[in-house]
């Protein structure tokens, strides 16, 4: 790895061109990973430096002498002997960041999709929330978007939601600030264009906040446009990650790095210091009423070995607290609950409750009383979800209060 000024007339990094607009935060540098844009890579460079003078560019191994364009410009440059791919140059730009007093990196594309003028966006978010990760939500209402560029949005967009219950509009954008604390912590894998969503996912795994502002693209016609994004390979590397990401976060036990590691000590057996581990992570009454409610309703269904598959992935798709589902689901470990599924579907079939228990009607009838499971299951099910959800939100209601009461003094 090579690392060196840009030829400058000023001479000096840091030095403020002509006609930057609004004064930003030192401790925030534009990193620009490119590869073989040697086209656009110019004029991508002049327009963030008129509005911010810290400017980075991070060569990833071009082979069109790329850097050569950049003669006269006050940035500095890193360059990758080999291609190393999209991740790898962000992950450079950023440890060089550190080395340099920096807080965060604001990455933008070589290819003139961005408009650098976007950049103040993400400063207010900085300065109101330094911790966060900020992705710019392409404005997609524009000319020329192709329609692979739509459809891989709406897929990891969904795929975010399944594995951190986080909405974001649009996953895949590589316009983003980073603080480089948070990003040179995480254990990321990824080193091409799949590292832009293992670094959003294992973020929010990690407790830290998702923040969007709105930003501008541009896609020229279809015969001019440069795309180095591999169509088999990339969206290969993407879907195996998301099967790792997926699988990751169906498991029972927290995420490394996660702010509040107290989900281990979160149990039906002790529901007051329960909810007071979870009312303080900001959960709301009603949410773990739903989350509880939930739980009880998927374990009270006959779904042997995947109700807590199914709390998993459901509770992150829709917000659930996995947590609070987890717990209320050991009420329906057996045979209590399933039990009184068989004798309400033994009582809705022939409108008399089941009193015999035998080889007979145990037995011999397993068939039978499979039957009245499932069917007793439907309204068991939503009988015990309903209490319990209830209950969990009366006992948290108090709770709560008396939380924010301790804040207040």
């Amino acid at each position: 790895m090579g690392f060196s000024p840009c030829p400058s007339p000023a001479g000096v990094w840091g030095g403020a061109p002509a006609g930057v607009q609004g004064a930003a935060p030192p401790g925030v540098l534009i990193v620009i990973p490119v590869y073989n844009h040697a086209g656009t890579l110019r004029n991508v460079v002049e327009r963030a430096l008129r509005v911010h003078p810290d400017v980075m560019v991070v060569d990833d191994g071009s082979t069109d002498d790329g850097l050569a364009v950049l003669a006269g410009l006050p940035i500095l440059a890193v360059r990758h002997p080999v291609n190393k791919g999209k991740g790898a140059a962000i992950l450079t730009g950023a440890r060089e960041a550190v080395k340099r007093g920096f807080s965060h990196i604001v990455t933008m594309d070589a290819d003139g999709q961005h408009d650098p003028e976007d950049f103040q966006k993400f400063l207010s978010v900085i300065e109101e929330d330094p911790s966060a990760i900020v992705v710019g939500a392409r404005d997609f209402n524009t000319p020329n978007v192709p329609g692979s560029s739509r459809f891989g949005r709406r897929f990891s967009n969904f795929w975010l939601r399944v594995q951190t219950g986080q909405v974001l509009d649009d996953v895949q954008s590589g316009f983003r600030a980073y603080p480089l604390g948070l990003l040179l912590a995480l254990p990321l894998r990824e080193t091409r264009y799949s590292f832009e969503v293992e670094v959003l996912v294992k973020a929010a795994w990690a407790g830290v906040a998702l923040r969007e502002v709105v930003v501008g693209v541009h896609y020229p016609p279809k015969s001019e446009r440069i795309s180095h994004f591999n169509a088999l390979l990339d969206n290969v590397r993407i879907s195996l990650l998301n099967t790792r990401l997926t699988a990751r976060a169906m498991l029972p036990w927290p995420q490394k790095k996660m702010r509040v590691d107290d989900a281990g000590r979160i149990s039906v057996t002790r529901p007051l210091k329960s909810l007071r581990i979870l009312l303080a992570r900001r959960e709301t009454p009603l949410n773990l009423g739903l989350s509880a409610g939930f739980g009880c309703f998927v374990g009270a269904l006959p779904l042997p070995g995947l109700s807590c598959m199914i709390i998993l992935l459901c509770s992150g798709f829709t917000r659930l607290n996995k947590y609070a589902a987890l717990a209320s689901n050991q009420l329906c470990i057996p045979p209590f609950v399933q039990a009184a599924s068989v004798l309400m579907g033994h009582y809705l079939r022939h409108g008399r409750w089941l009193t015999e228990f035998s080889v007979e009607t145990l037995g011999r009838q397993a068939g039978q009383r499979l039957l009245d499971w499932v069917l007793g299951s439907l309204v068991v099910a939503p009988a015990l979800a309903l209490t319990v959800g209830v209950i969990v939100y009366l006992m948290a209601v108090p709770v709560r209060r008396r939380l924010a009461g301790s804040d207040g003094m």
